[in-house]
């Protein structure tokens, strides 16, 4: 468990340093332009948008509220992977050493 929560902390402090670095540098609209006008940029973000949709199913069904599964989905949509490591992340310690309520999270009082 200490290497997954290792590698959820790189992945937050990788997808924070590249948030910054992109919308410090870049220009959103004018590359977001630019992306979608290649077949391989639009390939890249119908993969990227394929896994946010995965990840979120993961965190609808570890949620029993409505209101902060929307919250976490609506986050997973805008910030991406930034939220799906800070959220492997807070599971992991909620999780207290167990991967079954890791992976079930408020369901695992029901199993």
């Amino acid at each position: 468990m200490k290497i997954a929560k290792g590698i959820s902390l790189l992945g937050l402090l990788a997808m924070t340093s590249a948030l910054i670095y992109g919308f410090t540098v870049g220009n959103f609209a004018e590359e977001g332009k630019q992306l979608l006008s290649m077949p391989w940029g639009i390939v890249s973000l119908v993969d990227l948008y394929v896994g946010f949709v995965l990840f979120s199913g993961w965190i609808v069904y570890r949620e029993k509220s409505v209101v902060r599964s929307v919250v976490w989905v609506v986050l997973m949509m805008v910030l991406g992977f930034w939220t799906a490591s800070l959220f492997t992340f807070l599971a992991l310690q909620a999780s207290d050493g167990d991967w079954q309520r890791f992976w079930l999270g408020q369901r695992w009082t029901e199993s």
